[in-house]
């Protein structure tokens, strides 16, 4: 019980000090940290994982961009639902992080994956390429977001899907009215919003 507590107190301490942190810049999470991101016991998808797969009506043989890809945890998934013909391009600033997507993505055996080091607004990604991009729990992590998302929206295709996740319990969390503004500049045009102000998704169209 003791030793719970403590867990629970360290954890509570780090995410006050990050959220403090994030505050003064835009700091993406450190590797040593991918715990969190990853589901607890490291094997199949939690409920949030499978709600965040379901919102981004995926068909076999799209291409997607998983920007700030983290540990792989909706990378892998999406990289067996999209199929071979598809591909998936897992991209993060972190070396470390983008490792431990592979590691994953060799367990499952996904293929169809394509790993990229590089930064949102890096001018890394091909234009009118993807069909389908994520940014979760991510935007409030990127120091030039409107660099970003105009980035994110060249790649996409006409028609193209920008899903962005946020969750109050991110120390970056980003409100939708935030969200919606940046969108907007890039060009992007809201198509639908899951959730509620503190936990939503929401998709981004290219028309």
């Amino acid at each position: 019980m003791h030793i719970f507590i403590g867990l629970a107190a360290a954890v509570l301490i780090v995410w006050i000090a990050w959220r403090l942190i994030s505050r003064i810049g835009s700091f993406p999470c450190p590797t040593w940290l991918s715990w969190i991101l990853d589901t607890p016991h490291g094997k199949g998808i939690s409920g949030r994982t499978a709600k965040t797969l379901e919102r981004l009506h995926l068909e076999p043989g799209m291409n997607v961009v998983d920007v700030g890809c983290g540990p792989g945890r909706v990378t892998v998934p999406i990289a067996k639902m999209i199929g071979p013909e598809g591909e998936v391009t897992a991209l993060d600033l972190q070396a470390g992080m983008l490792e431990k997507a592979r590691v994953s993505a060799k367990a499952a055996n996904a293929e169809n994956i394509r790993f990229v080091q590089a930064g949102a607004g890096d001018g890394k990604l091909e234009q009118n390429y993807y069909d389908r991009a994520l940014l979760v729990t991510v935007l409030g992590e990127i120091p030039n977001r409107e660099a970003a998302l105009k980035e994110i929206f060249t790649a996409l295709k006409p028609g193209g899907l920008l899903s962005v996740e946020e969750v109050i319990l991110d120390p970056h969390f980003q409100r939708q009215t935030t969200v919606r503004k940046l969108a907007a500049t890039a060009g992007f045009r809201e198509k639908e919003c899951f959730g509620n102000a503190l936990a939503f998704t929401m998709n981004l169209e290219k028309l």
